[in-house]
């Protein structure tokens, strides 16, 4: 099939770019790390299991690198504890919320819709904030980042429950249910800053966006949370397609409407909640790298989806790596914005805002 092909084809494409972007940002910082001691580190890193045994209770793997390139210890130290974890999880979070605001994007049928839309951002916000000035009123241990991701759930769960009518889920009421969602936990957090004291900045610096601090154990449940959903937001991307008629044509041909825009809502909120979590309210990648790539690849979601969310990937690693790469780090979400608001009014003033 010819979508197939295309699909293969920018995906490999886009793969590329962000394995040579990794590549560099890996290297950037104040020591600086060619992009061929970059790439050796990375090889020497890769091992293949050699062997299982059962060492008392549990089960002991051996493993045997395949590579031995030589670099520095110093080298081998910063890129693999110090850069990487930051970069795959500034990939991650992009690579979600460019997911996320794709299919926000095709069930609003909206070129305005981005992840936030149905509150899920506030949501985190309300959690994480909550948690920074008074983190014994947040029950069962969840810690700063559980509960962003809880909270962003409860938003968006509470949206759609507003929303639905008689099993119903009208796109404008949840859309309009979502901006007054919203408005209500911008008052909440707002409040939540008023009583924060001393805590104030470090809710400030959540709420602006970063990726400090990241660590491995964050990279591997963000990867969990992220590719289960993505996979099943794929096989959805037909049914998406058909949507975009109309919902009365899409259930005249055989789509069931209501049962997918569930699901799709659900997967997708599951998606930004796991992002957000981890790295705070990002502003514009979920907004326009859609827009770019609906541009250059057509509206078919079955190529779109993919491509947009390597897409995503790759800005928020290259725009992180300009976030930390001045005197003083700045917030990457402001770093988004800085960059997102300029080019998506160049896209309107263009005329290059593809409809759906």
């Amino acid at each position: 099939m010819r979508f197939a092909g295309r699909t293969v084809g920018w995906s490999a494409g886009l793969t590329a770019v962000l394995c040579a972007v990794v590549t560099v940002s890996a290297g950037i910082g104040p020591v600086w790390i060619p992009p061929a001691a970059v790439t050796k580190v990375l090889l020497n890193a890769v091992a293949v299991p050699t062997g299982v045994s059962l060492s008392g209770p549990a089960l002991d793997v051996s493993t045997t690198r395949l590579f031995a390139y030589p670099v520095t210890d110093l080298q081998t130290q910063i890129v693999m504890q110090v850069r990487l974890p930051r970069i795959l999880l500034g990939a991650v979070v992009g690579f979600s919320l460019a997911a996320a605001g794709t299919i926000m994007q095709g069930i609003f049928r909206n070129p305005m819709a981005d992840p936030s839309i149905i509150g899920v951002s506030s949501g985190a916000a309300v959690g994480a904030v909550g948690y920074i000035v008074a983190p014994v009123a947040i029950p069962l241990g969840l810690g700063l980042r559980g509960a962003a991701f809880a909270g962003a759930l409860l938003a968006a769960f509470g949206v759609y429950l507003i929303a639905t009518r008689n099993g119903e889920t009208p796109v404008a009421t949840l859309l309009l249910a979502g901006v007054a969602v919203q408005t209500f936990l911008g008052a909440v957090v707002s409040f939540l800053l008023l009583q924060s004291g001393e805590s104030i900045r470090r809710a400030l610096f959540w709420l602006m966006g970063h990726l400090k601090g990241a660590s491995w154990p964050e990279v591997t449940t963000s990867v969990l949370l992220v590719a289960v959903p993505f996979v099943v937001l794929l096989a959805y991307a037909r049914d998406l397609n058909v949507m975009l008629l109309g919902e009365e044509d899409a259930q005249s041909l055989g789509i069931e409407v209501e049962r997918t825009k569930r699901v799709l809502l659900a997967l997708s909120s599951v998606v930004t909640a796991a992002g957000v979590a981890v790295a705070g309210i990002i502003g514009f990648v979920g907004l326009i790298v859609p827009h770019v790539m609906r541009l250059l690849v057509g509206p078919d979601h079955r190529i779109l989806l993919p491509t947009a969310a390597l897409a995503g990937a790759s800005f928020l690693v290259a725009t992180d790596t300009l976030a930390r790469s001045g005197s003083a780090e700045v917030p990457v979400g402001i770093v988004t914005a800085a960059l997102g608001a300029p080019f998506f009014l160049y896209l309107l003033r263009k005329r290059e805002v593809r409809e759906l």
